[in-house]
């Protein structure tokens, strides 16, 4: 044999020898696929075997189950057995895609299954596509772009997307269905309906055992509105409780004094706002947008401002602390609120208080103080104090949840930057207090020492809204 010939050959052969060596073998398609720690090809492979046999049994779909969505599966893989599984078992494959689909977090395999689920027309799954899509992703993309939105539109129609959400809310009254069901209600709020939530929750004839829906019912039709996100359920939730029937009444009564047109634009933390109106400053229930906007901005003009260094929000627009900056965005229930908190701030007891809290505050280096500001039996503006029971360190306070209890029905949350008692660097609230403020949805104030007589006070609440409200003097004497 020529030498050249004897060496192709050789070559040949070992190139057949590496093909066989490289090619997956499994012995054990069931202990294999069930072993995450070895590779996809051998996972695949196990699946491709399984697909052979002419009957799976229940440990073997469980394996598939498993391939599904557990940690440590390729893509592949998981395409794989969730195909073999819709082959082998159609309704055990929508009860696992009903309990993991709106589990999923990686983007990608959550597009695809969405894509599988609708080019199946499995309309079963669209709970769990509604719930999936209810969850906030880390992932920023428009309502429009979200894979189960598209998954949806495909098996239904876009013109009926709107009330299968509605309808899933209404159906989701199971107490084992609150999560969906808030994930509803939130979905709804991201989608623009709130005028339709507050329509469905006014006109609705709920089921007595129906707690949730109860409640919406009587906020909807006695105060012309509804909560936004779980926190304010929560707190309409506490509102109704027998304890606070003094002020659910008092409220109703003085939402009645405003003129219809801002009952639509009320949230959960304008009615202590609406009530503290009606004892002290009837003049704002009436007044108008113009004329509040002029008042408040009049009174802010000659204060004194400082601003933190370090702000909650993204903006580095110089004046994000001032009036001017927010006015677009401010309400009815924010210049009230803005308003009643510079006349609290009038009286010297208010003052002497907060400055002796802060004071206390600025001795101790585990933590911020806090507290709430509210009216009391007479009517009269107080300062409750609420020291934390979890002390993280001198930047951060942890409201304990007996403050929480206090403000539902008071004006403000309110903290200190009392690290110094020259802190004028960290007058305005940080990041965890914007977050604080955007999770609560609650009035906030914060007040930071800029020496040792003087405190700057910033008032904020969710969407990224601060007012520098000015300083304020210790009292003397």
């Amino acid at each position: 044999m020529p030498m050249r010939s004897a060496v192709l050959l050789v070559v040949a052969c070992g190139f057949l020898s590496c093909l066989t060596c490289c090619e997956t073998t499994v012995s054990n398609p069931r202990a294999t696929l069930a072993n995450r720690d070895l590779s996809h090809r051998k996972h695949t492979k196990s699946i491709e075997m399984l697909a052979l046999e002419s009957q799976l049994d229940d440990s073997d779909l469980k394996l598939l189950e498993g391939a599904v969505w557990r940690p440590g599966y390729d893509r592949d893989v998981r395409r794989a057995a969730l195909n073999l599984l819709w082959r082998s078992d159609a309704d055990r494959t929508v009860i696992l895609l009903r309990r993991q689909l709106p589990r999923i977090i990686d983007w990608v395999w959550l597009t695809e299954v969405c894509q599988w689920v609708a080019d199946r027309d499995i309309v079963e799954l669209d709970p769990a596509l509604i719930s999936s899509w209810g969850r906030p992703r880390s992932i920023l993309t428009e309502e429009e772009d979200r894979p189960e939105y598209i998954a949806l539109v495909r098996m239904h129609g876009r013109d009926d997307i709107i009330e299968l959400v509605f309808d899933l809310f209404l159906a989701s009254n199971k107490p084992s269905q609150r999560g969906l069901r808030q994930r509803c209600w939130d979905l709804l709020h991201r989608l623009g309906e709130r005028d339709r939530l507050i329509e469905l929750a006014s006109g609705a004839n709920p089921n007595p055992d129906d707690l949730l829906l109860v409640d919406l019912h009587a906020a909807a039709s006695t105060y012309g509105m509804v909560p936004y996100n779980r926190e304010e359920i929560i707190w309409l939730q506490k509102l109704r409780e027998p304890e606070r029937a003094w002020f659910w009444d008092e409220a109703a009564k003085s939402v009645d004094m405003l003129p219809d047109a801002r009952h639509v634009g009320l949230e959960m933390r304008d009615l202590a706002v609406v009530v503290a109106a009606a004892r002290h400053r009837e003049d704002l229930l009436a007044a108008t947008d113009a004329q509040l906007l002029s008042q408040t901005e009049s009174s802010l003009r000659s204060q004194r401002y400082y601003s933190e260094v370090s702000p909650g929000t993204t903006d580095t627009n110089p004046d994000r602390e001032r009036f001017r900056t927010h006015r677009h965005k401010l309400t009815w229930g924010d210049l009230a609120a803005i308003q009643l908190a510079q006349e609290a701030l009038r009286y010297p007891q208010v003052r002497s208080h907060l400055f002796d809290y802060a004071d206390r505050d600025h001795v101790d280096e585990s933590t911020e103080y806090g507290g709430i500001i509210a009216l009391d039996e007479q009517g009269r503006f107080e300062v409750l104090e609420f020291l934390p029971r979890v002390r993280s360190h001198d930047r951060r306070f942890n409201a304990p949840q007996t403050m929480f209890d206090a403000g539902y029905t008071s004006l403000f949350h309110f903290h200190f930057h009392a690290q110094r008692q020259r802190n004028s660097d960290h007058a305005g609230p940080g990041l965890g207090d914007m977050n604080y403020a955007d999770n609560t949805r609650a009035n906030c104030l914060v007040l930071t020492f800029v020496d040792v007589d003087h405190m700057n006070v910033d008032f904020y609440r969710h969407d990224g809204v601060i007012v520098d409200l000015g300083t304020i003097s210790r009292p003397t004497g």
